[in-house]
């Protein structure tokens, strides 16, 4: 399970949202590896973003990595940020 979190300025919000929507279409539709990946706005804190990823393990996380629709998230975020917190791993546990 992967978390990354960013600050993003009020303003860009929409255009974050909109690459982050294509990252997370891909990611799903195009890695095996990818279970799920979640786009999550705090209510109280609609700038701040989430991402909630789950993978089958760290090679299928290491595969998203190479890919084109990351690559095109990596080069268009950079300037709708104020901060990008530092990516968490985890583990599920089952209920």
């Amino acid at each position: 399970m992967v978390i990354a979190e960013f600050e993003v300025k009020a303003e860009r919000v929409g255009d974050f949202l909109a690459l982050a929507r294509d990252d997370a279409r891909h990611s799903l539709a195009d890695e095996p590896g990818c279970r799920q990946f979640d786009i999550v706005q705090l209510d109280e804190l609609p700038a701040r973003v989430m991402f909630y990823e789950v993978y089958d393990d760290r090679a299928a996380f290491d595969a998203h990595l190479r890919t084109p629709h990351l690559d095109r998230f990596r080069a268009g975020f950079p300037a709708l940020i104020v901060a990008e917190r530092p990516v968490r791993f985890g583990h599920r546990e089952p209920a």
